[in-house]
């Protein structure tokens, strides 16, 4: 499946899931990020399959990624957001976000979400804000399934 991509200096976005690095995502998603250690490459590539990707490559190495869940028309939830760690303070974050919002499909949400400890700042550039209604969200919530 090939998707568009953009470039932006000597940084390219692409949504064509042939262009992720598999064993990147798996790697810094099991050992690096606060939201998914343990998971197993089964699960990502399975998750990849359902989602919007978007990956920031340099020379064809993959440095940056997203992907949003989605239905491609009203909702997206905006999750896996990561640039490697010696690749930080270089504009990559926001480069990926500005590809994210330019998608054709996320122009037409309804509701675009995500999920934050550290990136405030960086999101609510891109128009992000609190939750209006946060007593009208309810979840279950599982932060160490993978790890069971």
């Amino acid at each position: 499946m090939t998707g568009t991509t953009e470039e932006a200096g000597k940084y390219q976005v692409s949504t064509d899931k042939d262009k992720i690095d598999i064993d990147v995502l798996h790697h810094f998603l099991s050992t690096q990020s606060g939201w998914a250690t343990g998971i197993s490459r089964e699960l990502v590539e399975e998750s990849l399959q359902h989602s919007l990707c978007f990956s920031v490559l340099e020379q064809g190495r993959m440095v940056g990624f997203c992907r949003i869940i989605t239905d491609m028309a009203t909702f997206g939830y905006l999750v896996d957001v990561f640039v490697l760690p010696e690749m930080r303070g270089m504009g990559i974050s926001r480069l990926l976000m500005d590809a994210v919002m330019a998608h054709p499909a996320v122009k037409k949400f309804r509701r675009f979400t995500l999920a934050t400890s550290t990136a405030h700042g960086l999101y609510e550039k891109f128009g992000f804000t609190p939750l209006s209604k946060p007593d009208s969200f309810m979840e279950v919530y599982k932060p160490r399934i993978y790890l069971e």
